[in-house]
């Protein structure tokens, strides 16, 4: 009877210590990691979502997607996002890379044939082509592009949303960004925002 009780007795400190746990760590402490990050970083924490400008367009004023993720541009007269690896392409239920070593025969036969691609699509020589034009980022995910990758895509779009190239190349520069904290990754171009930019000019 005695140890029943015992048994019983240190049952119930553990169910106390469970539900002050679960209190703690499973609502208190989310609760006030949500309030903080909403107070200080309202936009972060909403998910960086875009909201697309200009009177002309119909989704203006709506959220068009988030800063942080990729999405494939299936407008020709827009400018291009890297390949993805996640699922059909920037699925956020299957992010990752193609996870295939540099020398692996799959991996350098999809990067000559996308090369190939692109130089048609661009105009451009095979060997002017960057190499983030052709290679998934490791989350599959990657909202940006390099300076390089949007250069080559200037002319097209101009041409296509009927701008000068000065014009749309004053928007590439708007929209890069240099290396985090100045030494961090590479400068980098956010598509989602760039095209939303571009939308902009080409319907003013």
């Amino acid at each position: 009877m005695k140890d029943l009780y015992t048994l019983f007795r240190h049952s119930l400190a553990g169910l106390r210590v469970l539900v002050a746990m679960t209190l703690l760590l499973g609502v208190a402490y989310p609760l006030a990691v949500t309030g903080i990050a909403q107070v200080a970083f309202p936009w972060h924490a909403d998910g960086s979502l875009v909201t697309a400008t200009g009177s002309h367009t119909t989704d203006a004023g709506q959220a068009v997607g988030s800063a942080i993720i990729g999405q494939t541009v299936d407008d020709d007269g827009l400018f291009q996002n890297r390949p993805s690896a996640a699922g059909d392409g920037y699925d956020m239920l299957s992010t990752y890379g193609t996870n295939l070593g540099p020398n692996n025969p799959d991996l350098v036969a999809s990067i000559k044939q996308l090369k190939a691609e692109v130089a048609e699509r661009e105009r451009v020589d095979p060997s002017d082509v960057p190499p983030d034009a052709v290679t998934s980022s490791a989350s599959g995910l990657d909202p940006d592009i390099s300076p390089a990758y949007a250069a080559i895509q200037v002319p097209r779009v101009a041409a296509a949303n009927d701008l000068s190239e000065d014009a749309v190349r004053r928007l590439v520069a708007e929209h890069t960004s240099g290396r985090t904290w100045g030494v961090l990754g590479e400068p980098r171009v956010n598509v989602l925002e760039l095209n939303i930019a571009v939308r902009v000019l080409a319907g003013s």
